[in-house]
C-alpha cells in the first residue's frame, strides 16, 4: 500500500500474471494489467483497466511513435458502472452508434471515419452478455462517454474479489542498505 492505492499482484497457476490496483478510501479499482509475452519487445503490461502506462521515449530507439491526434480509448470502473472514454474524436453526438450484441459493445461514426468493437471481460468473467438497455453515452469536448450499469452479478463479484483482496497481507519490502553488495543495485 502506498500513496492510498493497494497493489495486488497475482502469479496464476497456468504462468499469466495480473496487478490490480484499488483505491484505498473508495475500495474501487483503478488498473488492471495483464503480463503478457511480445515477440519483438520481451515481457510488457497490457492495461486492461485504467489509464495506460506512461511509455518513456527512448532516444536510441528509432520507431513509429502513435500519432497524438489518433482517438484513444481508456477504460475506467465506478462503483456503479463500467465507463470508456474515447478522446480525440471531434464529430457531434448525433454522429455515433453505440450498440450492445453479444461480442461486446460497437461503436461506429454514420460517417464511417471511426469503428471500434470493445470486450467486456467482466460480464464475460460473470457469463453474462451485453444488454443494450444498460447502456448509454454521450459526447463532450472531443470525448465519447460510454457508461454500462453493472449488472447485480457482477458487482456481486467485485465485492467478493476485493473482500479476498483486503485479507491479503503486504509482503514487507526488504531495507536494501543492508543487504550484501552483490544485491544491492548500482
Amino acid at each position: 500500500m502506498a500513496k492510498g492505492v493497494r497493489k495486488i499482484h497475482y502469479k496464476l497457476p497456468d504462468g499469466k500474471e495480473m496487478v490490480e490496483e484499488y483505491n484505498i478510501s473508495t475500495d474501487v479499482i483503478q488498473r488492471r494489467m495483464w503480463k503478457a509475452f511480445d515477440p519483438f519487445r520481451g515481457e510488457k503490461w497490457n492495461v486492461e483497466l485504467g489509464d495506460p502506462l506512461a511509455q518513456l521515449d527512448n532516444v536510441d530507439s528509432i520507431g513509429i511513435k502513435e500519432n497524438s491526434t489518433a482517438p484513444t480509448l481508456t477504460k475506467r470502473i465506478t462503483k456503479k458502472s463500467i465507463e470508456w472514454r474515447i478522446r480525440n474524436l471531434p464529430y457531434p453526438r448525433d454522429v455515433y452508434s453505440v450498440e450492445a450484441d453479444d461480442e461486446g459493445i460497437t461503436v461506429r461514426t454514420s460517417n464511417k471515419k471511426y469503428f471500434k468493437k470493445i470486450n467486456v471481460p467482466e460480464l464475460e468473467r460473470a457469463g453474462l452478455k451485453t444488454d443494450n438497455s444498460l447502456l448509454s453515452f454521450t459526447h463532450q469536448f472531443n470525448t465519447l462517454i460510454i457508461t454500462y450499469k453493472k449488472p447485480t452479478k457482477v458487482t456481486e463479484m467485485e465485492t467478493k474479489i476485493l473482500e479476498m483482496a483486503k485479507l491479503v497481507s503486504p509482503t514487507k519490502v526488504p531495507d536494501l542498505k543492508d543487504a550484501p553488495s552483490e544485491c544491492r543495485p548500482s
